[in-house]
């Protein structure tokens, strides 16, 4: 049995067709997933009519309101009940759906997961965690977004979060923690890493192996790389610019002569293959993890090949019972620690 995965369909950039898109996609792919579109029906019902897919695996929610980046978050979703991102949540808290992907206002979409599926018991707060692409396996870079002001204990369940995760999702066995710092010293860094350093060092559940500094991120030197959100969404920010642009001066590059486009055929098939690794639209979103249920976020001006990666994402994490893992991992560590 699939992922039940509702998709909300107002608050992106680029509308609702994308998501119908994506879905439509997502659909095709993985043949045990049914999908729910939250939005405007009658709009949505007119995109969908040009496509081919299961109508028993697609169901549409009609909702007369939409969060926008222009509202103030907790209380949009405090009064905008009949919007498609809280109609989406109420979904995931009333067991009709197993995960939410969501386009719009990031504020919005942490708000209503904290306020409306809720933290898992345990939890202290619920990061999200990326996977930054490096030249070996993908890193989880925790937190991205939700927690600028996050305590050193905080951190380290952050840690052990992100080690159950790329544990079971990414088959990575006693992944490597470190700490994003400006050296490698122990004794360097602001006062939240200084407090929190020699926390990571006594958690036994984790293989803390220091600080890393963000030139060394790319070179896959950590498979958790821990930080605070403010911190954690300049290097996502960071990453993804310097991603983008250096794929396009790449590109330029081989359509500038007749040579270098001879040659860019002749390695296309290899030179395509390692692009897609650095395409951040290929990962799918960041979840927020330590959640009663999934909800992933994906960029704002998201199109439809990352709506269908997120929708593979949510299939495997809930196939996986990742939130359930993590649930269950956080007890036992704290059990072990507490002895």
């Amino acid at each position: 049995m699939g992922a039940r995965i509702v998709i909300d369909t107002l608050g992106g950039d680029n509308g609702a067709q994308v998501c119908v898109e994506g879905a439509v996609e997502g659909l095709k792919k993985h043949p045990g997933v049914s999908v729910i579109l939250t939005g405007k029906k009658k709009e949505l019902d007119k995109l969908l009519s040009k496509y081919e897919y299961d109508k028993n695996r697609l169901t549409v929610i009609d909702c007369t309101e939409e969060i926008t980046c222009h509202d103030a978050p907790v209380e949009a979703v405090k009064k905008k009940k009949d919007s498609s991102l809280v109609v989406g949540l109420n979904q995931i808290k009333e067991g009709k759906a197993d995960a939410l992907v969501s386009a719009g206002s990031s504020g919005a979409v942490l708000a209503g997961a904290s306020f409306i599926v809720g933290r898992a018991k345990g939890v202290k707060r619920t990061p999200l965690a990326p996977l930054l692409p490096t030249a070996k396996t993908p890193s989880l870079l925790i937190d991205c977004g939700a927690n600028v002001d996050a305590k050193p204990e905080v951190l380290v369940q952050f840690a052990q979060m992100g080690s159950i995760y790329m544990q079971n999702v990414m088959g990575i066995k006693n992944p490597t923690v470190a700490i994003v710092n400006i050296g490698t010293e122990e004794e360097k860094g602001n006062a939240l890493v200084k407090s929190t350093y020699p926390l990571l060092k006594e958690c036994k559940s984790i293989n803390f192996i220091g600080s890393i500094e963000s030139r060394e991120i790319p070179a896959g030197k950590a498979d958790v790389i821990l930080t605070e959100a403010f911190v954690g969404n300049v290097i996502l920010k960071l990453y993804e610019g310097l991603s983008k642009m250096l794929l396009e001066e790449i590109k330029g590059a081989m359509k500038s002569t007749v040579v270098s486009k001879a040659g860019a055929l002749l390695i296309k098939r290899s030179l395509k293959k390692t692009l897609s690794r650095f395409d951040a639209s290929n990962k799918g979103g960041a979840p927020m993890l330590g959640l009663k249920g999934l909800v992933v976020k994906v960029h704002g001006n998201a199109k439809k090949n990352e709506i269908a990666s997120a929708i593979e994402q949510c299939n495997r994490f809930v196939k996986k019972d990742v939130s359930g893992k993590i649930i269950r991992g956080l007890e036992a560590q704290n059990e072990e620690q507490s002895k």
